[in-house]
């Protein structure tokens, strides 16, 4: 089992979380990447680089015969193929190590069916349901009623939540059934269902493994990962808060017992629903790869995750006991996504223009200046990780983190996640895997602008538009008119909150003007008489920056407040004179790209009448269905696009014919 060179099937921060524990322990490294990555961070840090075909998943990160192609031993990090138990055996039957636990856990652990009787089987408690291979209709109804509601359907092969829905009414389940089946076939190609009851105030607590293939198998300490948007993890946290101690005992003690049961090596998870109200807990199901959050655990123990797995694929025993296992503090981690969650968590795509994040805390990512997100993989592009002595001080030191981060050209979900942190339910442990609509019961959304803000929005638009090592005074708007004739001149945005706009004599939005003064700036506006501000956004970004984003019509600035994260819309003389020549026709009868993705379905054909809000087109970007409404009731005059296509942000792709002229 002896290997020099890992190859690293994955992409992004894991790709470059690998290669560090590589290189510690003197291990070549080989990156594969798609056409998309060619210029990625983590193709450039490595020794080797390989690429393996197209943009999508299919073409190359899922290429099993690509991927194989030169290997030694083989990293799956996580996503992809990394619970493939096909991809495992094929890895070991070419002869080549995989650095991960054998095939046949992978399989059994993959089955949520075949996981959760190998963990009754091993003394865990799960939760009472139907799991039994009769799939029929009639049996699934009778196993519905006899459990009772609330209860989930869930894909056996699943997770997710793809393949799972609830049902709080009995004459609901065959609906719920039906389209449980037809999502698992579509997703994971085996339509098998189970039935469970639902548990709806409760959290997620999982348990780090680690076993070596010489018997010794530990426990890491548990982990809290309860703050989650559809189904899919948002923030967590080691170790579990305000858990009961006998209850930590327990379940730590049967993830090892059933991590035992299957002799499981390499690190894994087992992860639970904890109900509070009832003092009792769940096997869930158990990841048998490296975990997103798997940083956390590293920071409360000191112990290097990857390194371990990578020393037991060498076949190395473990070199510490379950007593040698120490915790120290509280670490808390964030996922950072490329989305915008004040317009439901729409996916955000382009080239990073700036890219300065906090310093002295740990920051896992797949990105730097320069890099393009993509619609082609997941919209997460980094992880950001403290550790304090206690809870209360990782979350002031994340939130303080969060406020320290500055980026350009892509939005990212900061100002969310710092709501999150912040929240009194988060705080005082009330938070459960579907407390979200319970924390922002009116809906979410980011704080409003003042004026302050908005003149430093406009004075971060105004520099980000410069190019660079020129004067702004000489390049931009009026100024390329006023500066050589000898005048001062000045450069206009019109500025938009998202509440509503503030009307100005008249004109709709508030006028901001920025002016020449030295090596200073100085924004006027009708609602800010004068605001000297002095700084720079590219390089060393000013304080309370956070990023500018290009959309269609306008450009958005985001700005670190004390509140939180703010956003200011601004439109340029070029923009103002655009909307203006559009007007009549205009944007609003015409339905354009939020972004570049792949067309799932177009819904419409030539000749529909549609409602404002119906949905034309689904969109596939970043691993995400987007479904796009009508902007305006009407008939369908143009369709330009087709199932299948890959279409460019804000590209055209339905024409209507607005309802009042029909």
């Amino acid at each position: 089992m002896s290997f020099t060179r890992v190859l690293i099937a994955n992409r992004g921060e894991i790709a470059r979380r690998i290669q560090r524990g590589c290189r510690k322990l003197g291990l070549e490294t080989v990156a594969v990447f798609s056409e998309a990555d060619r210029d990625a961070p983590f193709v450039i840090e490595a020794d080797h680089a390989v690429c393996i075909g197209g943009a999508a998943p299919s073409e190359s990160y899922l290429n099993v015969d690509a991927i194989l192609d030169g290997a030694g031993a083989v990293h799956p990090g996580y996503g992809f193929l990394s619970e493939n138990a096909g991809f495992a055996a094929a890895v070991e039957a070419a002869g080549l190590v995989f650095i991960g636990p054998e095939p046949g856990a992978i399989a059994m652990m993959g089955s949520k069916i075949e996981a959760k009787a190998a963990a009754e089987a091993a003394g865990v408690p799960v939760l009472p349901g139907y799991r039994g291979t009769d799939q029929s209709d009639a049996r699934l109804l009778e196993e519905a009623r006899a459990l009772g509601t609330p209860l989930l359907v869930k894909a056996s092969a699943g997770g997710g939540g793809r393949g799972m829905r609830l049902v709080t009414d009995l004459a609901d389940a065959p609906e719920a059934i039906a389209s449980a089946r037809s999502e698992a076939k579509g997703a994971f190609g085996d339509a098998a269902v189970f039935l469970e009851r639902y548990a709806p105030r409760a959290r997620h607590v999982e348990v780090q493994v680690l076993g070596d293939s010489h018997g010794t198998l530990l426990h890491l300490g548990d982990r809290d990962c309860s703050l989650q948007r559809n189904h899919q993890k948002l923030i967590e946290e080691a170790p579990a808060a305000d858990l009961p101690e006998d209850l930590r005992d327990d379940m730590r003690a049967a993830a090892v017992r059933l991590a035992q049961s299957i002799d499981y090596r390499s690190a894994g998870t087992v992860e639970y629903l904890y109900d509070p109200s009832r003092g009792e807990y769940y096997f869930l199901e158990m990841n048998t790869r490296l975990q997103v959050e798997h940083p956390v655990t590293e920071a409360i123990t000191g112990i290097d995750l990857v390194e371990w797995q990578l020393r037991i694929a060498r076949g190395e025993p473990l070199a510490l006991t379950q007593g040698d296992v120490q915790f120290d503090g509280h670490a808390i981690e964030i996922r950072i996504a490329a989305e915008n969650p004040d317009e439901n968590f729409r996916p955000e795509t382009g080239e990073i223009s700036l890219w300065a994040p906090p310093a002295g805390v740990r920051l896992d990512t797949g990105v730097e200046a320069g890099s393009v997100v993509s619609h082609h993989y997941d919209s997460m592009i980094a992880k950001l990780i403290v550790h304090a002595p206690d809870r209360a001080g990782a979350i002031r030191q994340a939130v303080v983190a969060m406020d320290a981060f500055a980026v350009g050209g892509v939005g990212l979900n900061l100002a969310y996640q710092r709501a999150l942190l912040t929240h009194p339910d988060f705080a005082a442990f009330r938070h459960h895997t579907s407390g979200l609509p319970e924390m922002f019961s009116g809906g979410w959304s980011e704080p409003s602008a003042d004026p302050r803000d908005m003149a430093l929005a406009a004075m971060a638009l105004h520099l980000h538009l410069a190019p660079a090592g020129a004067s702004p005074w000489e390049s931009l708007g009026s100024w390329r008119l006023t500066a050589p004739a000898g005048w001062p001149g000045a450069a206009s945005y019109w500025a938009t909150t998202k509440d509503d706009q503030i009307r100005v004599n008249g004109s709709g939005s508030v006028l901001t003007a920025v002016q020449p003064d030295g090596q200073a700036i100085t924004v006027e506006s009708a609602a800010l008489a004068e605001c000297r501000l002095s700084g720079r956004f590219d390089g060393v970004p000013f304080s309370r920056i956070a990023y500018v984003v290009r959309a269609p019509s306008h450009w958005r600035v985001h700005l670190q407040t004390p509140a939180g994260m703010t956003a200011t819309d601004l439109r340029t003389l070029e923009d103002q004179h655009l909307q203006r020549a559009t007007g009549g026709s205009g944007v609003a009868d015409l339905l354009s790209a939020p972004m570049p993705g792949a067309v799932a379905e177009v819904r419409v054909a030539l000749g529909d009448r549609v409602k404002a809000g119906d949905t034309l087109v689904v969109l596939e970007a970043m691993k995400l269905l987007q479904s796009l409404p009508a902007p305006v009731a009407g008939v369908v005059t143009e369709i330009y696009c087709a199932p299948g296509d890959t279409v460019a942000g804000h590209a055209p792709l339905i024409k209507l014919d607005p309802e009042e002229n029909t």
